[in-house]
């Protein structure tokens, strides 16, 4: 193939595409690394632009979403048109920056812009980058920045490139970005211990001479950068960490450069890995790679590592190189870092007014840079004017006089022009020319003038002039020199540095406060304001002071930069910055008053602003355009940091005025609680009410609501406190803990207190772990009494081990509080009993409640806690995001409420309409990914109150309703996928739907919530039409009674449903992917071989899974058999076992209200005969099976009628795409092509996965390519990822204790290549984790289960059945990753040289006595060994 130069293969891509081409040069007859190559296209126009004219700008008005365009530049350009970078976001552009002068680290400066960058040193990367920056711009309408070093490239083959239309919608993920590789690991050692991150040319020499012990990753895409996906390729091993980095200088004395924001972003990660020391190491021209290469590894390795070592020779002595540094130069300190960007940006052409060493000026305030700044104006409207009566070439006697004037016309249009950083060059090279001409022309009367005006040639510069203060400036606005500034209106810069961090700022008790510049600047209205975070946004900080600069009239940049003392480390500093963006102390934005479109004026660039601001934004009808592009941020704008103390304010002045209100004359209580669960609270709520009717004035409140400045004043004081974590106060008491606990001298002698304390005594078995039994309380006690408070009673623990649980301790407590408040023999009357949920539900005129209120009511994300439970009957669970739930709180706002809405899927069987509307549906109103269940059903998670109706609408468009797939009914009806066998398998769906459809609830609720009529979000007319005409599915008309009356009946269920939740599981031999003895009614498919006719099921009744830890009550089951029932008789017998669980339930404790209670309370003979009692039929006795797994078998399998099957790995059922597995994208192709050849469909496994279904041998081939192409047919995982399994947990599910999802696949990375070791690699070991006990992951049936019982802590089972048939036993309690990691390796490694011909590992451990057999479920806590404690 013919040899290319890189310019000439971008430029012929360029062509192929019929791209706008622009291209930017230092001077028109001046050529650049491609302006050969593009001049000849030929026919193809492009077009140049100077590097001095702003070119970029003519870039942005050129842009179109119809045609891509593709700029060629070099990386000074590049950086000096940072301010227009954000106007080509949503367009697709392609912008090829040449590294001239190797200066790589401009990538990392462009960071935030969150481009996607591609980084070209070889031939062979560049072959692949240059095809794949024209694709993804073009199918993703977004910019990408490709840096190519033409020089170390040198020549290349031809680059083969397909043209490919710029895409009319924006597509999820540009599946060629995908495959492309990110970087390129090298090393000769399994286990180095130091590791070369390389950002220069030198890749290929450094892997040369690479020294042992040293890996070395060389960074081909720089954007997205994703932190756990580039350490996953790196060894546990490594301690070291050196980035090298090509650069033209050295470094600062701090050593920091914005690339290490990268690696600073998951510090935890970080030190987890025991990495010990991690720096960059700039390099110039190298002459000797290899001994280059040694003095880095010598560097980083060493005791004491120089943090700013240069090496390599420097060429910034070079006019361009310093032209460049002064647009990237980062010279970072704590002392002075704005400073220096500051003069690196504008080098020469900066003037610091207030920069003087004249000791007797007073230098804290800008009243002296405001009046040399107003003295120099003065002066150089004299020299302006004299010049401009100079302007006749007449009178300068000389044959230089035309050039004297056309120069000095010339400097007088800059004097009136706004000038950015390249004008002012240009501009100061007039001033200088036209000064050194005067100066030869002395004999001119005219320039003798205008040099007695001008007495240096600073008096022609032009200077970019900045004020650069303290946070000092902002304490006394209206008489500082600040106020001048902006009343003066004249073009001066002030950048104001606040070092205060924001906990120094809460926790002051000054009386003198700061005053917000930037809203007192915005007030102005011709002024440019910005605010910025070095340590948050690098990019919008340089964005600012280039706009602030250009700015003709005044400008305030207000610059965070929190530390404590001058040692504080660039992560203190880091850390403190991140934490006062997102709480919205310090939010980050930039104001333009003079925007072309004043929507444009006010760009927010962080999610949380406070009260002050948002006031202003409403004056200025800014905060509506603002919530109307992006309508998540409303209701944080609505709800400032400053909002929190007024709704705290708010709470307390409520409670007061309610007891004030009753007229009661006691003395006053104050009740307050922290809790998770909401037992505190509840209880708090209850003695409340209790002493109000024994006349105490009393009021309950959550801790949060504890004003801690009256706190000491409130004279009687009851805490209620549950326990959370490790002997932690829950959410709502830990800052009020915190404040108490940093408390050294309040005093608190007049205050009388108590506190009740609930907790688990066994929680914690472990000796060592005991102290965590009810901590808080305990530890608030003491705090209290050491403060001098008095105690009205001792401290009361309730542990939910006695025999009435908490209750126990409790009642005694309260007997002593009110013999202590001296109302103990206070007539009461009967107080009403607490809210169950068998009141919600008989309450809820058939599951209605206020469903319909709660929705329209957008004061709140929430709905009310009645409503709550009813929603679950509608398929709905309201969450939280807990991952953000600390920052919301510290910003006054609620949490962030979401929704999850589960689909009832009987036979968990999609059409590919069906997967389509979920796949949309992700997207527009859902968190970006469709969860796939361990019931065979899906989940879409992160719906917004505001977005749920339209949610359930559209699943039901396709006929997928969510009714009963939560809530005390029976749910979703899950059965074995079985790809290898149609007849059975539809035999199996058709009853599993029709048990489903038999056992629906009959209210029309559902119906008229949610479907009834017209929706204004409806996406199709049609809609409604879909609703009504649909056959089966949620009831839509009432039942006639006498009387004509129209009621909703519920003949199976009544008026309060069941007392639990009730599942159905179907499952064919010799599989059993459904865990058939989990659920409450199993169904075990007995099949005709002959015939191939489902016969009947052997039926198994009281299984289930949920527990609570150490509570020997409650226990896991499996369920008992009660024989056989014919295939057609199966439903009503099922029918019949739930209608004895209805009557016979416990309603008064839920946590015994399942049905493996009832059946274990009665007796299973017992059970069975009222089951056969009202069927009015006998079970059969059970029929021979065999079950062989429980696991799903991956790849492709041809059933007996010709139709092919694909089970595809979904980990732990989240289809989303990543960069290694574009699983949703992939997914979605294969339904679109489903639906263009009307053939195939989905099933989902009670393991997560997905089968792509019925696909014939016609589209066997274009299936194929779609799951190679998006790595759909990968199941090269190793035996025990693919058998394992995890529920959601955290950060969306409120039960969750610990992670799940996101944890499993990280835990068993970490077991993987021990496995490899020992053989293992293909061997399937049934491995599950839950982030609770509930046990929705089946966790109690695997061979190995990590249930949560803390962040980071788990209970280790073992000994689980591999056919899901015996339940598993505690192993250890209480155990961190590390215990896990050493019990674990050890046993598989045992198992490897121990096990017998097929022995599973559960029954290995069994059989050689690591675990005793759980036998019956009632028994599951006997035989635990002391050691598991």
């Amino acid at each position: 193939m013919a040899k290319l130069t890189p310019a000439q293969s971008l430029a012929d891509i360029s062509a192929a595409s019929e791209s706008s081409i622009y291209y930017t040069t230092e001077a028109k007859s001046i050529s650049s690394g491609f302006s050969s190559a593009l001049n000849g296209l030929g026919h193809l126009s492009s077009t140049q632009l100077l590097n001095s004219a702003d070119p970029f700008a003519t870039v942005v008005e050129g842009l179109t979403k119809e045609r891509l365009t593709t700029v060629f530049t070099d990386e000074t350009t590049l950086l000096n048109a940072l301010p227009h970078l954000y106007a080509l976001k949503n367009y697709p552009v392609v912008v090829n920056i040449e590294l001239a002068l190797n200066e790589y680290s401009a990538a990392p400066l462009l960071k935030d812009l969150s481009y996607v960058t591609l980084i070209s040193n070889t031939s062979a990367t560049f072959s692949k980058h240059a095809v794949a920056a024209a694709r993804i711009a073009s199918e993703t309408l977004q910019p990408v920045l490709h840096f190519v070093n033409l020089a170390s490239i040198g020549e290349t083959t031809s680059v083969e490139f397909i043209p490919c239309e710029v895409a009319q919608d924006p597509s999820e993920g540009d599946v060629l970005f995908k495959t492309l590789e990110k970087s390129s690991y090298h090393c000769s050692t399994e286990s180095p211990s130091t590791l070369i991150i390389n950002l220069s040319p030198y890749g290929e020499s450094f892997v040369d001479g690479l020294p042992s012990n040293t890996a070395l990753i060389d960074i081909q895409v720089y954007r997205p950068w994703n932190f756990k996906e580039f350490f996953d390729q790196v060894p546990a091993s490594i301690q070291n960490v050196a980035i090298v980095q090509r650069t033209n200088n050295s470094l600062s004395s701090t050593g920091f450069e914005p690339i290490l924001l990268d690696f600073f972003a998951d510090f935890n990660s970080l030190v987890e890995r025991g990495v010990q020391q991690l720096l960059v190491t700039n390099v110039g021209e190298l002459k000797d790679t290899t001994r280059a290469l040694q003095e880095v590894v010598q560097n980083v390795t060493s005791a004491h590592p120089v943090h700013t070592l240069f090496i390599g020779q420097s060429t910034s002595s070079s006019a361009e190189v310093k032209h460049l540094q002064s647009s990237i130069q980062k010279v970072f300190s704590l002392e002075d870092a704005y400073l220096k960007v500051l003069k690196q940006l504008f080098t020469e052409n900066l003037q610091i007014l207030n920069s003087y060493s004249d000791s007797s000026i007073n230098a804290s305030s800008p009243e002296y840079g405001y009046g040399l700044f107003v003295s120099q104006e003065k002066r150089r409207q004299e020299l302006v004017s004299i010049v401009r009566k100079s302007l006749d070439t007449a009178s300068f006697n000389s044959t230089e006089g035309v050039k004297i004037v056309e120069l000095l016309s010339k400097w007088l249009r800059f004097n009136e022009q706004t000038l950015k950083e390249a004008s002012l060059e240009e501009a100061n090279k007039v001033a200088t020319e036209v000064y050194d001409l005067l100066e030869r022309n002395q004999d001119s009367t005219n320039a003798l003038k205008i040099l007695e005006s001008a007495k240096s040639v600073e008096s022609f510069k032009f200077r970019s002039s900045w004020l650069v203060g303290s946070d000092a400036w902002s304490y006394d606005l209206g008489n500082s020199g600040v106020h001048h500034v902006l009343a003066s209106k004249k073009d001066i810069n002030v950048l104001l540095i606040d070092s205060e961090p924001h906990e120094q700022v809460k926790n002051s008790t000054s009386k003198l406060r700061k005053k917000d510049v930037g809203l007192y600047a915005m007030n102005f209205g011709e002024a440019y304001v910005a605010s910025v975070a070095v340590y948050s946004s690098y990019t919008q900080l340089l964005t600012s002071l280039i706009e602030a600069s250009k700015f003709k009239g005044p400008s305030i940049v207000l610059a965070y930069l929190p530390y404590s003392s001058e040692n504080s480390s660039p992560l203190e500093v880091l850390k403190e910055t991140k934490s006062a963006v997102e709480s919205g102390y310090w939010p980050l934005y930039r104001y333009d008053p003079r925007e072309d479109d004043p929507s444009d004026a006010f760009k927010l660039e962080s999610s949380v602003i406070k009260r002050q601001l948002q006031q202003f934004l409403e004056r200025e009808n800014k905060l509506s355009l603002l919530t109307r592009r992006d309508p998540d941020l409303a209701r944080n704008l609505q709800q400032s940091a400053s909002g929190g103390v007024e709704a705290k304010q708010q709470r307390r002045a409520k409670a007061a005025y309610d007891a004030l209100l009753e007229g009661l004359s006691g003395p006053p209580l104050h009740i307050y609680y922290a809790s998770d669960g909401g037992n505190a609270a509840n209880l708090a709520k209850r003695l409340a009410a209790r002493a109000s009717a024994r006349g105490l004035k009393a009021s309950a409140l959550s801790m949060d609501d504890i004003d801690f400045e009256t706190f000491p004043d409130e004279e009687n004081v009851v805490f209620i406190t549950s326990t959370a974590g490790q002997g932690e106060f829950p959410q709502d008491g830990k800052a009020f803990w915190d404040m108490l606990k940093a408390s050294l001298d309040t005093d608190l002698a007049s205050l009388n207190f108590s506190v009740f304390g609930l907790g688990d005594s066994l929680y914690w078995p472990r000796k060592e772990d005991k102290h965590y039994y009810n901590k808080p309380s305990k530890d608030l006690y003491a705090k209290l009494e050491l403060l001098s408070a008095k105690p009205l009673v001792p401290l009361g623990l309730g542990d939910d081990q006695d025999a009435d649980g908490y209750q126990t301790g409790y009642k005694e407590w309260e007997l002593q509080l009110w013999e202590a408040m001296g109302v103990s023999g206070a007539a009461v009357a009967d107080e009403p009993k607490p809210i169950t949920n068998e009141d919600i539900k008989i309450e809820s005129n058939f599951l209605r409640g206020t469903i319909v209120e709660g929705l329209a009511d957008d004061s709140t994300g929430a709905i009310s806690a009645s409503d709550q439970q009813l929603t679950k009957f509608h398929g709905i669970y309201m969450q939280d995001d807990r991952d953000i739930r600390d920052t919301r709180k510290a910003q006054g706002l609620e949490p962030y409420y979401i929704f999850m809405s589960r689909i009832r899927l009987p036979g968990g069987k999609a059409t590919p309409e069906q997967w389509l509307v979920l796949d949309h549906l992700a997207d527009k109103t859902g968190n970006g990914t469709v969860k796939v269940t361990t019931r065979a059903t899906f989940q879409l998670h992160g719906v917004v109150k505001r977005n749920l109706k339209h949610t359930i609408r559209a699943m039901n468009s396709t006929l997928m309703d969510t009714l009963a797939a939560c809530g005390d009914v029976n749910r979703n009806v899950m059965q074995s996928a079985l790809p290898v066998n149609a007849k059975v398998h539809k035999q199996v769906a058709d009853i599993s739907a029709k048990i489903s459809e038999h056992l629906l609830p009959q209210t029309t609720a559902y119906h008229e919530i949610w479907l009834e009529g017209a929706d204004e979000k409806d996406e199709n007319v049609n809609w409604p039409s879909i609703f009504e005409n649909r056959q089966e599915g949620p009831i839509k008309k009432k039942t006639l009674v006498s009387g004509n009356a129209l009621v909703d009946q519920e003949p199976l269920y009544g008026p309060t449903y069941l007392p639990r939740k009730f599942k159905v599981n179907v499952t064919v031999p010799p599989y059993n992917d459904v865990d058939v003895w989990s659920s409450d009614v199993g169904l075990i498919a007995i099949v005709d071989e002959q015939t191939q006719v489902v016969k009947g099921f052997n039926l198994y009744v009281g299984g289930g899974m949920g527990t609570t830890h150490n509570n020997k009550k409650t226990y896991p089951r499996t369920g008992s058999s009660f024989g056989f029932v014919k295939a057609e008789d199966v439903h009503i017998a099922i029918e019949k076992v739930m209608i004895v669980q209805r009557d016979n339930g416990d309603r008064q404790n839920r946590k015994h209200a399942r049905l493996k209670y009832t059946i274990d309370d009665l007796g299973v003979e017992a059970y069975k005969q009222k089951v056969e009692e009202l069927w009015g039929k006998k079970f059969e006795p059970e029929q021979p099976y065999e079950i062989k797994s429980n696991i799903d078998y991956f790849g492709w399998v041809r059933d007996e009628t010709g139709m092919n099957h694909f089970t595809v790995f979904i980990e732990n059922g989240r289809i989303e795409d990543t960069v290694d597995l574009p699983q949703k994208t992939g997914l979605k192709k294969v339904a679109l092509y489903m639906q263009e050849t009307n053939s195939g469909h989905f099933r989902l496994t009670g393991n997560q996965h997905v089968v792509i279904s019925d696909i014939k041998d016609e589209h066997l081939e274009d299936i194929k390519l779609l799951l190679k192409k998006f790595k759909l047919d990968n199941t090269s995982f190793s035996g025990l990822r693919l058998s394992s399994a995890a529920c959601v947990a955290l950060p969306t599910c409120g039960l969750a204790m610990a992670e799940s999802e996101r944890y499993l696949p990280v835990l068993i990375a970490k077991l993987e290549d021990s496995l490899e070791q020992y053989g293992l690699r293909h061997d399937s070991i049934v491995m599950r984790m839950t982030g609770c006990p509930n046990g929705c992951a089946r966790p109690w049936l695997a061979e190995v289960a990590c249930v949560g019982k803390a962040p980071g802590t788990y209970n280790l089972m073992l000994g689980g059945g591999y056919y899901g048939q015996r339940l598993n036993k505690l192993y250890k309690a209480s155990i961190k990753e590390e215990e896990i990691l050493g019990i674990l390796k050890p046993l598989f490694k045992k198992w490897s040289l121990e096990r017998e011909d097929g022995e599973h590992f559960g029954d290995y451990l069994i059989r050689t006595g690591v675990i005793k057999p759980t036998l019956e479920g009632k028994y599951f806590h006997d035989d635990v060994s002391e050691d598991a404690l």
